[in-house]
């Protein structure tokens, strides 16, 4: 039986590192993309047997196809898509810049409606695949200062909802999971102040991490999850239950 083969994008640390390194444990061959870190993406790949690298820049639609063409070229198929790369730029609505809002919607939207497209094509005709998007608790509560990051995770939870009915009758599975508050590089660095913040607001008063989510990824990937599409898992240590 041909091994089954994922593509996750913005691989080459965190959430989507751990991703590839879940799903690797579960047998499939897995698609590394980066767009900058090369050096990560290719650590990530030695610890990963049969896993190969893939440099994109999602934000432009050319580089969504030419990705999809690459990864199928190499692999044969794609089963899995797990849409994880994105950004924030974090700014008061009043402050924000419209440029700001367009370079948002381009790397966490966008990219997700290009690549989706590009790889429903080969899950149609392989009648069968799954599409999971990674988006945030904070495309359903809001969150100060992130109005922007918020419309584009809040967009991709809509759009999931519409192509799960859209490729349903593919075979195709599409699902969210959206992360809370992760330990990261990032809020590793903030003030002790900030990250009492943080988890003043999390009923499990700790972080969650890659780990955690990326067990919820690797269920939406498996054979348990065949009936569930359309619907959201939330991994945010009970800030969020909807």
């Amino acid at each position: 039986m041909e091994q089954k083969v994922a593509l996750i994008t913005g691989a080459s640390r965190g959430i989507g590192k751990a991703c590839a390194q879940a799903l690797a444990q579960e047998g499939f061959l897995v698609a590394i993309h980066y767009r900058s870190q090369e050096a990560a993406a290719r650590e990530v790949a030695v610890g990963i047997p049969g896993a190969k690298i893939f440099q994109a820049d999602l934000s432009q639609e050319d580089s969504c196809k030419e990705l999809a063409k690459n990864v199928k070229e190499a692999f044969g198929r794609i089963d899995v898509l797990i849409n994880n790369a994105g950004m924030s730029i974090d700014q008061l609505i009043t402050f924000a810049k419209p440029s700001e809002f367009d370079q948002i919607l381009d790397v966490n939207l966008k990219s997700v409606f290009n690549l989706t497209k590009a790889v429903s094509r080969v899950m149609i005709k392989q009648k069968s695949g799954r599409i999971i998007n990674v988006t945030s608790v904070v495309g359903h509560t809001g969150n100060a200062g992130q109005s922007m990051y918020a419309a584009s995770k809040g967009a991709i939870t809509a759009f999931t909802k519409s192509i799960a009915a859209d490729l349903a009758s593919f075979g195709i599975l599409a699902n969210c999971v959206a992360p809370g508050f992760i330990k990261t590089d990032m809020t590793d660095a903030l003030p002790a102040e900030a990250q009492e913040g943080i988890l003043s607001k999390v009923p499990l008063k700790r972080l969650g991490s890659p780990e955690e989510v990326a067990s919820c990824v690797r269920f939406l990937a498996s054979e348990g999850s065949s009936y569930i599409t359309g619907s959201t898992l939330h991994v945010n240590g009970g800030m969020y239950t909807n």
